[in-house]
């Protein structure tokens, strides 16, 4: 069965570009706008890694984190790596 590629869309990219230029944003909401950001290209294989997607999630789960960061916490979290590739 073929996996599915997904990269970070326009609006996701854009989201997370703000999110790492704002001072004021957590470690967590700039380690998922980074990997969002690096999944942009239409070329990337990169998928999200496991420490990344926990501060994704964490994000998500968050009250105090705005939009933006949630959108790029989303798209990279999209983005995990599910399983194990077999050739």
């Amino acid at each position: 069965m073929a996996s599915e590629k997904k990269q970070t869309g326009k609006k996701a990219a854009t989201a997370a570009s703000k999110v790492l230029r704002d001072g004021r944003t957590s470690g967590d909401s700039k380690s998922a706008g980074g990997s969002a950001l690096s999944q942009a290209d239409k070329k990337s294989t990169k998928t999200t890694g496991g420490k990344a997607a926990e501060k994704a999630s964490k994000v998500l789960q968050s009250g105090d984190t705005g939009g933006k960061s949630k959108k790029a916490a989303g798209s990279a979290l999209a983005q995990k790596k599910t399983g194990k590739n077999k050739a």
